[in-house]
């Protein structure tokens, strides 16, 4: 027995020794990193960026908090609480209209004949071939006022002039609902097409509407690939650069481009530090969602 244990431990030891390099790669790669970010929030910004080594805690109060430039009296950020909000705001109508998109989406490569289902899959997949930016301009040829959709309507004689769609919340909220509308599809179409779809006969079998077999059957049998969606598009929307900046035209910032003004043009970087690490608080509130949630999917299964 002691034979059997002591060979365990060497094991375990060699296992650890060879696992040394990946973690210590791991540490400094991704804790490194994120540490500096967190030293950065706490000092005093430079004259022409940088930092100096003098500690200041008022990177954080900037995030939220502003001095009058007259009367040095505290009151609210309005500029960054806008767009904290704004973020979030339509980082959750992204989630939201993909969802609305997505769902009849997968559903409907679910239940087509099983040869079939690659090449609808493949059809989903296809953007993520083409790079971000083209995909964003493709979206901005299409609404601008001299684009395809304007161009349509006043063909049609439905419009008079051409309707501003470019550089609004509509124009981010499209264009950030097209490329992250495969995230929201392939979670739940992985959950649905394990789904048992003779459970929906049953349902009609006994007497059940189309939306009361939907909300009780499948629905809660899907819900955790509709959570995971729903954080897959949530968490890259809210940190979004490339829509805003593009569509948005600088006129609708999100805290993307927030921070990366504040590390540019802003020249302070103590602030542009805080408003990373507020976006990483958000992004793991709604991580901590996610894994109460499936938590709670997994519960009763188990018990």
């Amino acid at each position: 027995m002691s034979e059997a244990v002591s060979f365990q431990k060497r094991a375990a030891r060699r296992r650890w020794f060879l696992l040394t390099p990946a973690l210590v790669v791991l540490l400094l790669a991704a804790s490194g990193p994120l540490l500096i970010v967190v030293i950065y929030s706490f000092l005093t910004p430079g004259d022409y960026g940088g930092v100096v080594w003098e500690f200041s805690p008022n990177a954080w109060f900037s995030v939220v908090l502003e001095r009058d430039f007259f009367t040095e009296q505290l009151g609210f950020a309005d500029a960054h609480l806008s767009i904290l909000w704004r973020s979030v705001k339509l980082s959750l109508m992204t989630a939201a209209l993909t969802f609305a998109l997505g769902f009849p989406t997968a559903y409907f490569i679910a239940t087509r004949p099983a040869h079939k289902r690659d090449f609808w899959m493949l059809l989903i997949m296809i953007p993520f071939w083409t790079n971000l930016l083209i995909r964003t301009f493709a979206i901005m040829e299409l609404i601008r006022a001299e684009g395809t959709v304007n161009s349509f309507l006043l063909w049609t004689g439905v419009i008079n002039e051409p309707i501003q769609m470019l550089f609004t919340e509509f124009a981010i909220l499209l264009g950030m609902s097209y490329v992250y509308l495969p995230l929201m599809v392939l979670p739940i179409y992985a959950s649905m097409e394990r789904f048992d779809f003779s459970l929906v006969e049953a349902g009609y079998d006994l007497y059940g509407s189309r939306w009361r077999v939907l909300r009780r059957v499948i629905f809660p049998l899907v819900k955790p690939g509709v959570i995971a969606g729903s954080i897959l598009v949530f968490v890259p929307s809210l940190g979004a650069y490339v829509a805003p900046r593009v569509l948005g035209g600088g006129k609708q910032l999100m805290l993307g481009n927030l921070i990366e003004l504040q590390f540019g043009a802003g020249r302070n970087w103590p602030v542009g530090a805080a408003l990373s690490l507020t976006l990483l608080l958000i992004v793991t509130v709604a991580l901590m969602f996610y894994v109460r949630a499936a938590g709670n999917e997994e519960g009763p299964g188990h018990g």
